[in-house]
Order: C-alpha cells, then sequence, then structure tokens
C-alpha cells in the first residue's frame, strides 16, 4: 500500500470513529472556535507523521506542511496545530481502542498471545526513597532484573496476538506500580483477553 492509500485509509477510519463517538472526547473551550481545519484532519495528520516516523509535533507539522499541503490546504501554523493536537488528544485512548477491537474482529482466529513489561523509571538510586511523582500508582518496590536496578516508577503491560512476519496486535494495555509482578498482573486481566479473543 502506497503512501496516499494509506492516509486516505487512515482519515476514512478516524472520520468513521470520529462521527460515532470520539467528538465527544475533544474539548472545546469557546462557541467561536475557528474549525476550517476539522479535527479529523488534525489526527490525521498527526498519526500519518507517525507513521511515517516522525517523533515530535515540530517535525510533524514540518513534514504535514512540505508534503501533505495539497491534501490539506486549510493546514494552520505550528503554534495552532500544536494547540489543535493538545484539544483532541484524549480521543486518541478510544482511537486506540477501536482500532484494537476492529483488528481484533478481523483476525478473530489468532489465538497465540504475548505478553511483555517493562518498567518507566521516574527515579533511581538514592533518589527512588525521595521521589513524589505520581504517588497513586509509583512505587518505591520496582526492581528490574535486566538492568539490576532498583527504582521509583511505574511498569506497562501488554497483552498481543502473534501474527507470523507482522508486528504482535496489541489486546489490552496495562499500568501498573513498579513492583507489581508480570504474572500477577498478567493474571488479572486474562478474563478480559479471554473475552477478546
Amino acid at each position: 500500500m502506497n503512501w496516499q492509500d494509506q492516509l486516505i485509509s487512515l482519515y476514512l477510519f478516524i472520520c468513521k470513529h470520529y462521527q460515532q463517538d470520539l467528538r465527544h472526547y475533544c474539548q472545546r473551550m469557546t462557541n467561536f472556535a475557528d474549525l476550517n481545519f476539522s479535527d479529523e484532519e488534525v489526527m490525521c495528520i498527526y498519526l500519518h507523521g507517525v507513521m511515517q516516523g516522525y517523533r515530535t509535533l515540530k517535525l510533524i507539522h514540518q513534514y504535514a506542511d512540505r508534503h501533505l499541503r495539497s491534501w490539506f490546504p486549510k493546514l494552520p501554523g505550528y503554534v495552532a496545530f500544536d494547540q489543535r493536537v493538545n484539544q483532541v488528544c484524549d480521543a486518541f485512548i478510544p482511537l486506540l481502542k477501536s482500532l484494537t477491537i476492529d483488528i481484533n474482529c478481523k483476525n478473530h482466529n489468532v489465538h497465540t498471545g504475548l505478553t511483555d513489561a517493562m518498567p518507566i523509571i521516574m527515579a533511581q538510586r538514592s533518589r527512588c526513597f525521595r521521589a513524589k511523582v505520581a504517588p497513586q500508582i509509583a512505587t518505591k518496590n520496582g526492581y528490574c532484573a535486566t538492568k539490576k536496578l532498583h527504582n521509583y516508577g511505574v511498569k506497562p503491560h501488554v497483552v498481543a496476538c502473534w501474527q507470523v512476519g507482522e508486528l504482535p496486535i496489541p489486546v489490552s494495555v496495562g499500568l501498573t506500580d513498579a513492583g507489581m509482578h508480570d504474572r500477577k498482573a498478567f493474571e488479572q486481566i486474562l478474563p478480559f483477553c479471554q473475552k477478546c479473543c
């Protein structure tokens, strides 16, 4: 699939889900907002830029300005684009959920699962006992055996369906404290994974 077909299908996917439920997650602070450049276009450009390998908003905007101006003629300047991405940021989580459900429906015969976790280290060594970031979920009892390091932080756990010759498809993504063992986290989400597969 070339990049034009990829961009069109991404835009149509976002438009379909935006009309269904994503529009309820987008932030609107005023009745007089200029919506010549739609939320769907903002999300499409952002996701297409990420798919092309750009990791910052500035690089994504520069790429869109150089290469996608004919596709999106009302593309605003960088500051306005940045503000619009921040306004629609809450819609990306349900969009990811919709994408996962659509992919799982197409690949419902996949039964081999993969699970993995990695630490997100917020503080380490002597600082881990004084850290105060995200106290609701982060803990001081994290240990990364790979790095042989005690830390303060959290741990994302991902369960995915295996595919031949392709990246695994995420089925479930969860966040726990850094001290939770991978097996315990997997046992908690196993009933939900069985419903999905």
